[in-house]
């Protein structure tokens, strides 16, 4: 344990609900959902409005609509989070070469190694001004915490919520530990808290008072070992400027249970192709795939094959994912499927054989595609319509005429959007039709200052009706209905 209060952990204040509603002048102050849209979606982020009726993270969306059904809920756009969170790690990194991301949105800095004086006074002052520069740079709030070790400085972030600091004096952890649930510690999932629980210990102090030998006797020796030593305050984990991660995936879970099996293997075959995407990003390969499966029953079936050397061939971890398919039985219907890799190293054995063996089955799958759709084209009856476009909830969205906006919905051949930009005051509402040639995908706009992307105005793109009307014109305030 330090002596200072020198390890600082940064927790955004409900990140991705948070830059929706800045980017988004209409939803602010209001409910804001971030995550799955679909029946099948989850919550990844719930704004605090939307928090005091019960909506949070990891709930399904369908629950949480039924908690909170006037609240907006918004596909994620992970390019405007990513932005934000670089713009925050610079900070962070200009007060320490010791940074250790968590996630897009918090991170541990080690504030001795970047010769912050190790005195509360010192610290302090250094968490208020990365809290008001954070604030300036984004338009987003954070909430810090300050302490001698990892585990308490984020338990005291986690205290300072919303957007406030706090402060562990060395040498105060176990009277402010000893009340809290023994669901405050890391590692104490609902497995471990329900196994203490039968034990008759419900708090960090009675953890503390259980003693190391009987938290063995009921967990193991590590993880008995280390909850003792938690348990009384002591956390001597250095805070790593590089974690290696130890796999790469991706997985997604569908709206409607998958049954057949061409529509299965091509949705593999995507997964595979994003996995390697996310693998070359890393600057990584891997000598293990491995597949995920689950059935329409939940139940939920991995598959793994370990190749001859590391790989970022998509065409290698296209076959293996394939070949690992073939031994699950998916007749009953798929819920959701995964690819990932793992055994990640910097360097490439290529496997030939197994890469021209997949080229050839994809020439292969080519020309019967090929067949199949003339063989569809003489018969119109059978062919099936043109797919039309998906606008997303929350999606940035541009029109010719009418500027910026985003994706309030879509539905029956409609989409309804509202156009306004961070800087702008609340937008009116259009809908046009989903193939409208005017309308296409945009770019996120910047928060906080910064010129908008091309073609992308920064002025309001409609103002609002008590400034916009024309002489005489008495319509009534509501939605207008683009007759595009």
């Amino acid at each position: 344990m330090r002596p200072a209060p020198t390890i600082l952990h940064l927790d955004m204040d409900a990140f991705f609900a948070a830059a929706e509603q800045a980017a988004k002048p209409s939803l602010r102050g209001k409910p804001v959902v971030v995550g799955g849209v679909g029946v099948r979606g989850v919550v990844s982020t719930a704004s605090y409005e939307a928090r005091v009726f019960g909506v949070r993270s990891a709930m399904p969306t369908a629950q949480a609509r039924r908690l909170c059904p006037n609240a907006a809920y918004l596909s994620p756009r992970f390019t405007l989070y990513r932005q934000v969170s670089d713009a925050v790690m610079e900070l962070l990194h200009a007060l320490s070469p010791l940074v250790e991301p968590l996630s897009l949105d918090e991170a541990f800095v080690d504030l001795e190694a970047g010769g912050v004086p190790a005195e509360t006074a010192a610290v302090r002052a250094v968490g208020e001004k990365l809290r008001r520069d954070i604030r300036s740079a984004t338009g987003l709030t954070g909430s810090v915490g300050l302490a001698g070790a990892k585990m308490l400085a984020k338990i005291a972030s986690e205290a300072a919520k919303p957007n406030g600091l706090v402060v562990i004096e060395p040498g105060t952890e176990r009277e402010l530990l000893g009340p809290m649930t023994v669901r405050t510690l890391p590692g104490v999932g609902p497995a471990t808290a329900e196994t203490l629980r039968r034990a008759g210990i419900h708090t960090v102090a009675e953890t503390a008072e259980a003693g190391e030998a009987e938290l063995v006797r009921l967990l193991g020796r590590a993880h008995g070992a280390g909850l003792y030593a938690m348990a009384l305050g002591q956390d001597d984990r250095p805070v790593v400027a590089e974690r290696d991660a130890k796999s790469i995936s991706v997985e997604d879970t569908f709206e409607v249970d998958l049954t057949d099996r061409t529509r299965v293997r091509n949705e593999m075959l995507r997964l595979a192709d994003r996995c390697v995407q996310r693998l070359r990003a890393a600057g990584r390969s891997g000598r293990t795939v491995v597949i995920k499966v689950r059935n329409y029953d939940f139940s939920t079936l991995t598959r793994s094959e370990t190749l001859r050397g590391p790989t970022d061939d998509p065409a290698v971890i296209r076959e293996a994912a394939v070949r690992l398919l073939e031994t699950v039985d998916t007749t009953g219907g798929v819920r959701l499927l995964g690819v990932g890799v793992s055994g990640l190293a910097d360097f490439t054995q290529e496997d030939l054989f197994a890469q021209l063996a997949t080229e050839r089955e994809a020439a292969e799958a080519a020309t019967a595609a090929a067949v199949e759709q003339a063989a569809g084209e003489r018969e119109p009856h059978e062919a099936e319509e043109e797919r039309p476009r998906r606008w997303y909830p929350g999606l940035d969205v541009v029109h010719d005429e009418f500027g910026a906006g985003w994706v309030q919905g879509s539905g029956v051949g409609r989409v309804t959007v509202r156009f306004e930009t961070p800087w702008s005051a609340p937008g009116r509402v259009r809908t046009f039709a989903v193939e409208d040639p005017a309308l296409r995908p945009g770019e996120p706009l910047p928060l906080v200052g910064g010129a908008p992307a091309d073609g992308q105005s920064s002025e309001p793109a409609i103002l609002p009706k008590f400034l916009s009307r024309e002489p005489g014109d008495t319509g009534s305030v509501g939605e207008e209905i683009s007759s595009r």
